[in-house]
């Protein structure tokens, strides 16, 4: 494994909590850095092979296979790196989208160091599903358009994702209640990972 690895926190939940929402907010804040998964998919031209491959798993709402998927957000990583965009040294890496089941986190471990994971957490599927189509009609993302390829991610994450959290120790977890204004939410998660940016680059924690 890589003496150095990539400072992360993991932004963590099911389909519709506001993931991507809160890593755009903390990616606009200096010496935070947010890579979506999604967004590093839909960035891939769809007449590759691999881009013909990650079209059809995201169509069905199904997971692209795991070696495909660490690929594609390496070098989606790398090439952020490449553009001086993310500065390794100088901000914390802010993930969400990833992982998206155990086998990814095992994975990962060679090209991350997760220092915190904020669990955005709703017990209220329906109200995560409308917010999907919303964006789905404000974004003009299709894979979000068909309500039943939503709960179809929804079994997904039920069945593949949720027990991601169980890789990782129960002290950099930190629960956060999803379904509260987005400025409440940040206010939330700022209290969550200013902390871990201090003592990362401010303090000894390396």
């Amino acid at each position: 494994m890589p003496a150095e690895r990539y400072r992360s926190v993991l932004l963590f939940g099911a389909p519709g909590v506001g993931k991507g929402t809160q890593g755009r907010i903390l990616g606009t804040i200096p010496g935070f850095f947010h890579l979506s998964s999604g967004d590093v998919f839909r960035s891939i031209d769809v007449r590759s092979p691999d881009g013909k491959q990650v079209s059809a798993s995201m169509s069905r709402g199904e997971l692209v296979p795991d070696p495909l998927t660490i690929r594609i957000w390496r070098h989606g990583l790398e090439a952020r790196i490449g553009t001086t965009d993310y500065k390794p040294d100088e901000d914390l890496l802010i993930l969400d989208g990833i992982p998206r089941n155990a086998n990814q986190a095992k994975l990962l471990e060679e090209h991350i160091d997760v220092r915190g994971i904020i669990y955005l957490v709703s017990t209220d599927e329906s109200a995560m599903v409308q917010r999907i189509r919303r964006r789905a009609i404000r974004e003009n993302r299709a894979d979000d358009a068909n309500e039943s390829v939503i709960r179809r991610r929804f079994e997904v994450y039920r069945h593949e994702s949720a027990s991601v959290l169980d890789c990782y120790d129960r002290s950099l977890i930190s629960e956060v209640d999803a379904l509260g204004s987005p400025a409440e939410v940040l206010r939330t998660v700022l209290d969550c990972v200013i902390p871990i940016q201090n003592r990362i680059f401010h303090g000894n924690g390396g």
